[in-house]
């Protein structure tokens, strides 16, 4: 899951960031109003972490904008500002929880994973194709119904393409989705090629019914005998 933490006090930042990594999440950081509406025009998150008081322009303005711009995106309001007209305003603005400070991380990471429940009808956090089940929650693969073992990266790119059935996904899409701001310091994808590479061969020898296959020339798609291609391209 890639999560982008809206706050303008550095150490906060830093240990929320520190935290939710040690967790598993992909996470990005916006210190103000403009650089948060950079990213968020610019890449997708699951989750936003969004203070209320920030350097160039109101937490709520920026809300009402990720709203208009990805429905779907799920937003936690995290802020000192502990009114009733401020939790009002912004669970009717569209987010979907309140967190005021100071707070836990422990509360924190349960916000997280409670909104993220929530976003599914079905309740069911489990992530399905073919013969390959994926709980993002456990950090668990099963694949014909027996566990297989996936390092942290592995586990995200499957993740990636399993919401993602039958798209064809661009290789730097993908590795800024993964590995987050710092894609943005290479052009090498060599470090993508090779979790990509152990990956399929684990996926292979496990039998599982699905595939993420090369399209050369653009990057890669998950395929398999129930998954309709839902982009056009020459394999």
């Amino acid at each position: 899951m890639k999560l982008l933490i809206v706050e303008d006090d550095p150490s906060l930042m830093e240990i929320m960031a520190s935290s939710l990594r040690k967790e598993g999440y992909t996470v990005e950081s916006a210190e103000d109003f403009h650089c948060a509406m950079e990213k968020i025009g610019t890449y997708t998150y699951d989750c936003i972490l969004l203070d209320i008081m920030l350097p160039g322009g109101s937490g709520l303005e920026l809300l009402s904008r990720i709203k208009q711009m990805n429905a779907k995106v799920n937003v936690i309001i995290i802020s000192a500002k502990d009114s009733i007209d401020d939790k009002v305003s912004g669970l009717e603005l569209g987010a979907d929880d309140y967190l005021a400070k100071p707070f836990h991380l422990a509360e924190l990471s349960a916000r997280i994973r409670s909104v993220a429940r929530r976003s599914r009808l079905d309740g069911d956090f489990s992530l399905r194709a073919g013969n390959v089940t994926l709980e993002p929650e456990s950090g668990r693969v099963f694949i014909g119904g027996k566990q297989t073992d996936l390092l942290k990266k592995e586990f995200s790119i499957l993740e990636y393409f399993m919401h993602r059935p039958g798209h064809l996904v661009d290789k730097a899409v993908l590795a800024e989705a993964i590995w987050g701001d710092h894609i943005d310091q290479t052009d090498d994808f060599q470090f993508l090629y090779a979790q990509m590479k152990n990956l399929r061969r684990k996926l292979q020898d496990a039998g599982a019914d699905i595939e993420i296959k090369a399209v050369y020339g653009f990057g890669y798609r998950l395929t398999g005998t129930e998954i309709e291609d839902k982009d056009p391209a020459g394999e």
